[in-house]
This record gives structure tokens, C-alpha cells and sequence, in this order.
């Protein structure tokens, strides 16, 4: 069975605001999303601009990750400044992508097709993340699977939708999926759908998830947990259920596990369970 996922995003310094408490912390989509694929189990590689020197930081991440793509100055990091209200509630208070810039699609290895799932992760530009799903495929990816953010799908829709509509699996929460297509239900049933083979993940939050595969949607409760931080549960959520599907689940078993690794990731500050690493406080 072939457990190998590739996850082009970014790692990013981030500064976070929950309950009255500042933390600075390391995050990322892609960061969240790799990691999470290989806590739960995948061989997972981190397409992604690299800190050099590495800041004390991100030295967990490298030893965890085989992490590639163009070295940049720390600096030129991404950083993400991030407020939490409850409920599953935040506002993206300020966004400098930095190095981002300088990932591009000629940074992907020339063959994709060891890979069981690329997964392209929330980048600053629907037009890029779709420029990279066009190069994965010219590259022979297996099956391509992307997520996104709700400042895309808010100032490039379209985009988004063909991003949607062409890749193999799609992962996005409520907000943003209201935001695209509106009203997800008519007459109390979930109103979406995909193309034969692939599959739509949607998180509601507490409210767990469901699953889209061609007019069948599966509902998925949430696993209980004490919320601190739900910076990153989606992309968790993403990397575990793309791990479980690598090594051959079905795709309501692999969404199921991977809501569990998720709750487990919110009880803490940042990526520190994914790393094994103590709680902030």
C-alpha cells in the first residue's frame, strides 16, 4: 500500500489571540496538513519555502517532515495573526505571505506519481493553487485533492469552483462553502455534490462533518473535545483523512478517524500535539 502524500503549502509564524491571551506559536495549512498525515501514519513530504538558518521553532518540524522547496531567510516566513471568538469563530486580523512568493510550480519533482495523494494547501491565490494543480496533473499525480480559506472564496469564487470541479477530493468548512454555493440544503438534505470519484469534505465545527461522494452525502459527528485553539483543524482533519485513505479506508472510516485527531489538536496551542510536543500554557 502506498502511504505517500506531498502537501504543498506553507509553514508560517503565527501570532494568535484567544481568550484574552496572545500566544506566537509556528502553523500553516500546509504545515498542519502534513504533519497530521504523518501522525496519522503517511510518509509525508512538505513542499514549502524552508528557513535557513531553521528557527529553534520549526527544528520539531524538520525532524519530523522530509521538507523540500526553495530555502528563504526566516524572515521571510509567512505570518498569520490570528483572533479567535468561540464557536468556532476567528478573523484573519493580518496576513504578510512572504516567501510564498517564491514557491512556484517548478519547484514540484519532475514525477508525481509515487505519491498516493498530492494535496495542494490554502495558498494566498486561488489562480496559483490552480496553476499547481495543472502542473501536478501534467506531472502524473495519482489524485490531487486541495483545500481553501474564506478570503479566496470570497475575492476569487470562480477560481475556487474550477479548483473544485477538477480536483480529486476538495476540503473546506461550512463558512466557506455557504460562501460559494450559498445554502447547502434544500429541504433539509444536503444539496451538493461531485463528479463519479471524488469526494467533498465539509466541517461544521462541533457539529462534526459530512462527507460528498457523487449525490451521497454521510453525515459524521464531531469527537468531544475542550477547545484552545482550532487554528488548524481543518487541515488536521485534511492530512488524517488523507492519510486513512492512502493506506486503503474508505472514505467515511478515514473522515471518522481523522475527526478524533482533530478534536485532540484543539485542546492544544498550535501543532504541539501533532509533535508530541508539551502544551503551551
Amino acid at each position: 500500500m502506498n502511504e505517500s502524500i506531498l502537501v504543498i503549502g506553507c509553514a508560517s509564524l503565527d501570532t494568535l489571540h484567544i481568550g484574552g491571551h496572545t500566544y506566537q506559536t509556528i502553523g500553516g495549512a500546509g504545515l498542519y496538513t502534513a504533519l497530521a498525515a504523518q501522525c496519522a501514519g503517511a510518509q509525508a513530504t512538505l513542499l514549502g519555502p524552508r528557513p535557513k538558518p531553521l528557527p529553534a521553532s520549526l527544528a520539531p518540524v524538520a525532524r519530523r517532515l522530509h521538507w523540500i522547496g526553495p530555502e528563504v531567510p526566516p524572515e521571510l516566513l509567512p505570518r498569520l495573526e490570528i483572533a479567535h471568538h468561540g464557536e468556532g469563530r476567528a478573523t484573519l486580523v493580518g496576513a504578510s505571505w512572504g516567501a510564498e512568493a517564491q514557491l512556484t510550480t517548478e519547484h514540484l519533482p519532475d514525477d508525481l506519481s509515487p505519491y498516493a495523494f498530492v494535496h495542494i494547501a490554502a495558498l494566498s491565490s486561488a489562480h496559483k493553487m490552480l496553476d499547481f494543480l495543472h502542473a501536478c496533473r501534467a506531472r502524473g499525480a495519482q489524485r490531487i485533492s486541495a483545500g481553501t480559506y474564506y478570503r479566496i472564496v470570497q475575492n476569487e469564487p470562480a477560481t475556487v469552483r474550477a479548483i473544485f470541479e477538477q480536483a480529486d477530493l476538495f476540503f473546506m468548512n461550512e463558512n466557506e462553502a455557504i460562501g460559494l454555493w450559498g445554502s447547502l440544503r434544500v429541504a433539509g438534505r444536503v444539496a451538493l455534490r461531485t463528479r463519479a470519484g471524488a469526494l467533498l469534505f465539509i466541517t461544521f465545527d462541533r457539529r462534526g462533518a459530512i462527507v460528498v461522494a457523487g449525490d451521497q452525502a454521510t453525515p459524521l459527528p464531531a469527537d468531544p473535545a475542550n477547545e484552545l485553539d482550532p487554528t488548524g483543524a481543518g487541515d488536521t482533519f485534511c492530512g488524517a483523512t488523507l492519510a486513512g485513505l492512502a493506506r486503503g479506508e474508505d472514505a467515511v472510516t478515514a473522515a471518522s478517524r481523522a475527526t478524533v485527531l482533530a478534536a485532540r489538536k484543539i485542546e492544544h496551542v498550535g501543532p504541539a500535539f501533532l509533535l508530541g510536543l508539551p502544551a503551551l500554557k
